[in-house]
């Protein structure tokens, strides 16, 4: 069986070169006679595992050393709660909504205080990214909030909004390592990384060192206090180590392609592809404005329900999977992460003019 081109938004496609390597040492790690899956996590071997992953992270993004990287567990939607409980100390968070995942985000903050909605595009089904430069941002705020890309809705922040001085969190979960970032411009950055770096089971939050203290919420669970695992080296109960295992192994393949600034390159050449096709289209249309537009995640429709089922079921026989949108949008959407060859792109947009010459009236 060969492999599928895999446009999943998430758990995504992985290098091969990761998954070949995991095989190899799956039942043998390194001579140790047994799988990083067996390993203790208390062990020397799966310390030097975890150190030189969260080494290597650190040179691929530039973390300054007043930064801590968390190894995490509870998928982004735990940070949804997580972030108030350990931050909340005025009990207001301003939150920008362009998508599902900021909506959630902001529903969540309201359990623990005030949230704020400062700026929302919902008004176009979350097809732009509002205008962030003067923002109502509350004199009392915590932080502002933002979902830097928008898996559902393929649209990417490309400006950082004016935060006015407070503090900002960026959930980054589905556009992590594609490109450079300026870790200085977030008090957190975190993700889960199912999308772009590993397996599902995995957050990664990066986070201003004088963010993270004993002054939280009353009432938050040992477990969910970013000092816990800050403390802990991310140790402080088993953590999910064969997931950290193949986020080192991608941050390697990472530094072997030649780090961020070209993975940014070829993320950018990968998109032109798709996004040309679909601008030059008279069957397919992309759903976001052009200005801010997800380099990770490419919604599109032909406007015709019955075509979209059409086109998602043909192209899942000829070996595209996962391109049919996410449940709450309808039509297609391809996920095309690090991961993804060029050729699988080129593929899919040779499919597309087959389709559309096959099918236009």
């Amino acid at each position: 069986m060969s492999r599928v081109y895999n446009f999943s938004a998430g758990p995504a496609v992985l290098p091969e070169e990761v998954l070949r390597e995991a095989a190899e040492e799956m039942l043998d790690y390194k001579g140790c006679g047994m799988s990083v899956m067996e390993m203790s996590h208390r062990s020397k071997m799966y310390q030097t595992i975890i150190n030189e992953a969260e080494a290597d992270l650190r040179d691929l993004m530039g973390i300054p050393d007043n930064y801590k990287v968390l190894f995490l567990q509870g998928g982004a939607s735990q940070q949804f709660a997580m972030i108030p409980m350990n931050f909340f100390k005025n009990g207001v968070g301003d939150y920008i909504v362009t998508g599902q995942w900021a909506k959630k985000a902001y529903q969540e903050a309201k359990l623990f205080g005030t949230a704020n909605a400062v700026a929302s595009s919902a008004d176009k089904t979350f097809s732009y990214i509002p205008d962030c430069s003067d923002l109502p941002i509350s004199e009392n705020a915590d932080y502002v909030y933002i979902c830097e890309n928008n898996t559902i809705y393929g649209t990417k922040f490309k400006t950082l909004p004016n935060t006015k001085g407070k503090t900002l969190i960026a959930d980054v979960s589905s556009c992590f390592l594609s490109e450079p970032v300026d870790v200085t411009k977030y008090g957190m950055i975190y993700g889960g990384v199912q999308k772009n770096i590993g397996p599902a089971g995995v957050v990664i939050a990066i986070i201003r060192e004088d963010l993270i203290t004993e002054d939280v919420l009353p009432g938050t669970p040992t477990m969910l206090r970013y000092k816990t695992h800050a403390d802990n080296g991310s140790m402080y109960n088993t953590p999910p180590a064969y997931g950290i295992y193949i986020c080192g192994k991608v941050f390697k393949w990472l530094k072997k392609r030649g780090g961020l600034e070209a993975m940014k390159e070829y993320n950018e050449k990968k998109a032109a592809i798709l996004y040309d096709f679909l601008d030059q289209s008279k069957m397919f249309k992309g759903t976001v404005v052009k200005e801010d537009r997800s380099l990770m995640n490419v919604p599109f429709v032909t406007g015709d329900d019955e075509l979209d089922a059409l086109f998602v079921k043909e192209s899942k026989a000829a070996g595209f999977e996962n391109l049919k949108g996410h449940r709450s949008v309808g039509g297609m959407r391809a996920s095309i992460y690090n991961a993804m060859p060029i050729e699988g792109v080129e593929a899919l947009v040779a499919f597309m003019k087959d389709f559309e010459e096959k099918h236009s009236k």
